[in-house]
């Protein structure tokens, strides 16, 4: 019996890795072994750990993953590099004979791996023109340009996320088309799929967030960011932006107290589980679970075994 790819999605915070691993035991015990396949971009990076809540080696269970720790943190993340690196680890889990169980929350990532979606190509004079703005004006007003020349894509994007912003740009100067139409078609998977989604309530899932941004400065995130900045860490285009990175570095410079590195590290992440939500509840045939529903494990397996 073939199982379909499984992918786990949702906002940051909503039990994800935790799921994952118990379907992959659980599968694994009855006869169908699985493998995890990352699609976080922050755990793209080596010594990104407690920021991006990194599921240990000690905490795997034993059960392969696979795209974890790949970058150094001064290396640009890219989709479409993603796309072409989790398409083969999936075929050679297949080649295995075992069942890929894909797990994260950036939905762009996600999306380019279940759906068919082709990259538009870059032009680095664009870019460089997009990244010189960026970098004398912020964010501000690239947002405004892409929400006069693609407000679909804008609304998709939001105006904190500015790599996007500049790749949406790009794509529009270089194509002559609204980025929007360069999306993933995401009425129709590329290979049998069952998305299983996680949700909850939204004031318990805040509460949850803030409370975890604390325990990430508690456990460690300061020492982890000092120990990253003679790797590069504040050259790097994608890491050194990440929420709770760009605060915990802001903390150490001196530029931000603690207490407010962590207000603004939490605000983030709430406006970022919102954009997550937004995305992932797009997908037409995703099945949605309650976060802590007792029987979420038996019910996800239930759909696998139903898609087989």
């Amino acid at each position: 019996m073939t199982l379909p790819l499984l992918a786990v999605v949702g906002a940051t915070g909503t039990g994800k890795s935790a799921l994952s691993l118990e379907l992959a035991e659980r599968l694994g015990e009855q006869g169908h072994p699985a493998e995890i396949v990352n699609a976080d971009a922050l755990q793209l990076y080596r010594g990104m750990d407690i920021g991006t809540a990194k599921v240990s080696v000690r905490e795997r269970r034993g059960i392969r993953h696979h795209l974890l720790d790949i970058l150094d943190v001064t290396e640009e993340a890219s989709v479409a590099g993603y796309q072409d690196e989790a398409r083969e680890a999936i075929a050679d889990i297949r080649a295995r004979g075992a069942t890929p169980i894909l797990v994260g929350g950036s939905g762009l990532y996600v999306s380019s791996v279940l759906f068919d979606f082709q990259f538009p190509g870059t032009d680095s004079s664009v870019r460089g023109h997009l990244e010189k703005d960026l970098a004398q004006s912020g964010p501000g007003p690239l947002f405004r340009r892409l929400t006069e020349l693609d407000p679909e894509a804008a609304r998709a994007i939001g105006p904190q996320n500015a790599r996007r912003i500049v790749r949406a740009l790009e794509v529009i100067e270089i194509t002559g088309k609204p980025f929007g139409s360069g999306l993933p078609d995401e009425s129709t998977f590329r290979e049998p799929t069952v998305v299983i989604g996680l949700s909850a309530p939204r004031e318990r899932l805040v509460a949850h967030l803030d409370e975890r941004i604390r325990r990430m400065w508690q456990g460690g995130l300061l020492d982890e960011v000092r120990g990253l900045i003679p790797r590069g860490l504040e050259e790097g285009i994608t890491a050194r932006r990440a929420i709770g990175y760009a605060q915990a570095i802001g903390q150490i410079h001196g530029e931000l107290t603690e207490s407010e590195a962590i207000d603004q590290a939490a605000a983030l992440t709430r406006r970022y589980a919102r954009r997550q939500v937004s995305w992932f509840r797009r997908y037409p045939h995703a099945r949605w679970l309650e976060h802590d529903d007792p029987d979420r494990v038996a019910q996800a397996i239930a759909l696998a075994l139903a898609h087989a």
